[in-house]
C-alpha cells in the first residue's frame, strides 16, 4: 500500500481529502501542529509537527518515507495571508519539505497554488496562456514556490503536479470569509452587510476541490492546473443565493461596504485541463452547494473561529 503524507491534514480543504484517500487505498500519513480532534483520527496515522521546524519536519519524513506527498498547508488567516511576512517562512519550509521528499524515496507530489499567482487584469485564467504577475506577496510566494519546486522534482525523477485553487467555499470554512458571513449573519436574524457585488468569480465547493487533488494526486498529469468550476458567479448572485435560502432577502444590504482595493472585477478559471485532461467534473452545482453549506452552519452553529488553526 503506498504511504501519501498529507500537509495542512486539519485545514478546510485537507480534512476533506482525508476520507478521500483512505477510499483510494492510501497509507495515509496527516501532519497537524494542533492536537486532533477524535473525529478525525479513524484509520489515520496522526503525526504532531511544526513543519516550520526544520528539525521536526526532517524527521518525519524519514520516518514515514511516503511515496505520495500532497501539500496544502500554508498560513491562511483571513485577509492578513495576502501581506503576511509569515508567506516567507512556508516557502522555506516548503522547500525543505520537497528536499526531504526527495531524499526519502518520493515518487509523487502534489502542491496547493492560488489563482493569486495570475495576472488578474486579464479576468480569464488559462495555466498556459495568461501571464503569472502575482499582485500580492501571497501570490508571489506561492508562484515562486512553484518554480523552484518544478526544477528541484524535474532533477530529481519526481513526478508533479500543481493545483490553483480558485475561490472555495463548504463546511468548516472561516467564518470571517464571505459565505459563513453572510449565512451565519441571517441565520441569527441579523443584518449581513457587503459591498455592491459586482465583483465575479469562480466558486467551488470544497469537497469538489478534495476531490479533484486526490485525482490530481492519483493521475500522471504534471505541471500547473486550475482547480475551480470554470463558472462565473458574482459575489451578488452569492450572497442573494443564500438570502434567498435562508429566507431573510431582507437583511441583505449590498452596497453597505467598500470593496478591498487588491480586489478585481473579474477572477474566473479556464477549466480545460481539469476537464479534458484528469476528467474531472465536480458533484455540486452553486445552490446545491450553498444549501449543503447552509445546513452544515445551522448543525454548527456553536463552531468558533478559535479553535480553527490559521495553517490550512
Amino acid at each position: 500500500m503506498n504511504k501519501v503524507l498529507v500537509t495542512g491534514a486539519t485545514g478546510f480543504i485537507g480534512r476533506q481529502c482525508l476520507p478521500l484517500l483512505q477510499r483510494s487505498l492510501f497509507e495515509v500519513h496527516a501532519v497537524s501542529s494542533a492536537p486532533v480532534c477524535a473525529e478525525n483520527t479513524s484509520g489515520i496515522q496522526w503525526h504532531r509537527t511544526d513543519l516550520l521546524n526544520t528539525r521536526q519536519m526532517a524527521e518525519l519524513m524519514e520516518e514515514v518515507a511516503p511515496q505520495y506527498l500532497l501539500h496544502l498547508a500554508w498560513y491562511a488567516r483571513p485577509r492578513e495571508y495576502w501581506t503576511s511576512d509569515k508567506n516567507l517562512d512556508w516557502v522555506a519550509a516548503s522547500l525543505e519539505l520537497a528536499g526531504a521528499f526527495a531524499r526519502n524515496g518520493g515518487r509523487r507530489a502534489v502542491t496547493a497554488g492560488t489563482c493569486a499567482e495570475y495576472d488578474w487584469r486579464h479576468g480569464y485564467c488559462s495555466e498556459n496562456v495568461t501571464p503569472l504577475a502575482p499582485a500580492t506577496l501571497y501570490g508571489a510566494c506561492k508562484h515562486s514556490l512553484n518554480l523552484m519546486t518544478d526544477a528541484f522534482f524535474t532533477k530529481h525523477g519526481i513526478s508533479s503536479a500543481w493545483g490553483r485553487i480558485f475561490y472555495v467555499y463548504g463546511p468548516h470554512e472561516y467564518q470571517e470569509r464571505l459565505v459563513p458571513t453572510v449565512v451565519r449573519s441571517l441565520l441569527q436574524g441579523e443584518p449581513a452587510f457587503c459591498s455592491s457585488g459586482q465583483q465575479v468569480r469562480d466558486f467551488l465547493h470544497v469537497e469538489d476541490v478534495a476531490a479533484a487533488f486526490v485525482a490530481l494526486l492519483q493521475s500522471g498529469l504534471q505541471g500547473n492546473i486550475n482547480i475551480a468550476s470554470g463558472v462565473p458567479c458574482s459575489i451578488k448572485d452569492i450572497a442573494s443565493t443564500i438570502a434567498s435560502e435562508i429566507g431573510r432577502p431582507d437583511l441583505l444590504h449590498l452596497g453597505a461596504q467598500e470593496r478591498e482595493k487588491i480586489e478585481a472585477p473579474l477572477v474566473v478559471a479556464l477549466t480545460d485541463r481539469l476537464h479534458n485532461e484528469l476528467r474531472f467534473e465536480p458533484s455540486y452545482q452553486l445552490e446545491d452547494g450553498i444549501r449543503q453549506t447552509i445546513e452544515w452552519w445551522r448543525d454548527n452553529a456553536r463552531i468558533t473561529a478559535a479553535i480553527q488553526p490559521f495553517v490550512s
